[in-house]
């Protein structure tokens, strides 16, 4: 039975498909979606190439859809009947403990026809990020929330200097209502590093963005 994994490019949805894959699922596709105003995965703020060449480096297709506010839910779907039609059973996400979230994507799916696939879910989210951390992978902090997380820490590596910092502010450790969001650039999944040359940090409405060149 084949899977595809819902792909952000960020930490949560690449450790759910990490673990899925340990797991026995075979991922066919990584599923990203952008939006069509701005060409970019939204609130991560990352450049619809950026995905395609983690993707390359992964060595798993992409299927990469231009989305719009209102009419988010239809074109997901409708990205996922051509997948089904290619035998595809289920998709894997990378929630974690929001239920209106999970609650969605199960409906969806069901919906659909396919298995909503939630390694993550009602794991203690401190040991998500140490394990995403033990295990190899390296995430790069792309957006945040001005008001929870200082600039300095856009462009880094996600650390246990940036956990123990989180923890210290009673920010959720994984971000998980949005607090910041990530760039994965190595792993176990990864057959090559992705090295970021060139960047620079902007404001855009009370959120920290690193664009990256």
């Amino acid at each position: 039975m084949s899977y595809v994994a819902s792909w952000s490019g960020g930490k949560d949805s690449c450790f759910a498909c990490y673990e899925a894959i340990r797991n026995g699922y075979d991922v066919s596709y990584l599923v990203n979606f952008i939006s069509k105003e701005y060409k970019r995965v939204s609130f991560h703020g990352t450049e619809a190439k950026l995905i395609q060449q983690q993707a390359e480096a992964i060595g798993i297709p992409l299927v990469q859809k231009e989305t719009t506010w209102n009419g988010y839910e239809q074109e997901f779907k409708e990205a996922m009947q051509g997948l089904i039609f290619d035998g595809v059973k289920g998709m894997i996400f990378g929630d974690i403990y929001l239920q209106e979230h999970k609650d969605w994507t199960e409906r969806v799916c069901r919906e659909l026809g396919i298995e909503a696939v939630e390694p993550l879910w009602g794991k203690n989210p401190e040991k998500i990020l140490s394990d995403f951390i033990d295990a190899g992978f390296e995430a790069v902090i792309v957006s945040a929330q001005s008001k929870f997380i200082d600039k300095e820490w856009v462009g880094h590596q996600v650390s246990r200097n940036f956990m123990a910092y989180l923890k210290n502010r009673n920010i959720d450790i994984c971000g998980e209502n949005g607090e910041y969001h990530t760039l994965v650039i190595n792993g176990p999944i990864f057959k090559r590093r992705i090295k970021i040359i060139e960047s620079k940090i902007i404001n855009r409405d009370d959120y920290w963005f690193l664009d990256i060149c």
